[in-house]
């Protein structure tokens, strides 16, 4: 400990502290896991499906990432894309197709390329991309008669 500007004890100085390798990469992870959730997050919300169950499913998918990010840190730049293909692949098998296509809506969008930095949204019955991942536009409220 060091004397503080009030004549007191305070803790260890920044300047003091070591700054190794394992600390930054720890922070560079801990930053892309956040982005990962905050993007597909993002499309979970423009698609009105934020219901406790699904986040959840997003929150476990970004848990289950860790792991693979940790073993190969070169790839976070491809985390969010693996999420949401997690999230995907799990929504499937319990609530349905997730995105649905604005136009399609019994057609699932398609992350393509799956393994890229910047994955866009695309539609496989004809109607090309529709959005970069994390930019999926709001959809309209269903109708309610």
């Amino acid at each position: 400990m060091e004397q503080g500007h009030h004549g007191g004890m305070s803790e260890e100085s920044h300047e003091d502290r070591p700054t190794d390798g394992a600390a930054v990469q720890m922070d560079a992870i801990s930053a892309a896991l956040l982005r990962a959730r905050a993007l597909v997050l993002h499309d979970i919300v423009a698609c009105r499906a934020d219901v406790p169950g699904i986040v959840d499913v997003l929150d476990a998918a970004v848990h289950e990432r860790e792991w693979w990010v940790r073993k190969w840190p070169e790839g976070a730049q491809y985390l969010a894309g693996q999420v949401a293909q997690d999230v995907q692949d799990h929504l499937v098998d319990t609530e349905g197709r997730w995105p649905a296509c604005p136009l399609h809506a019994e057609e699932a969008l398609q992350l393509e390329p799956p393994m890229d930095a910047d994955p866009r949204w695309i539609c496989g019955l004809g109607c090309g991309e529709i959005a970069a991942l994390g930019k999926l536009p709001p959809q309209p409220p269903v109708p309610t008669n």
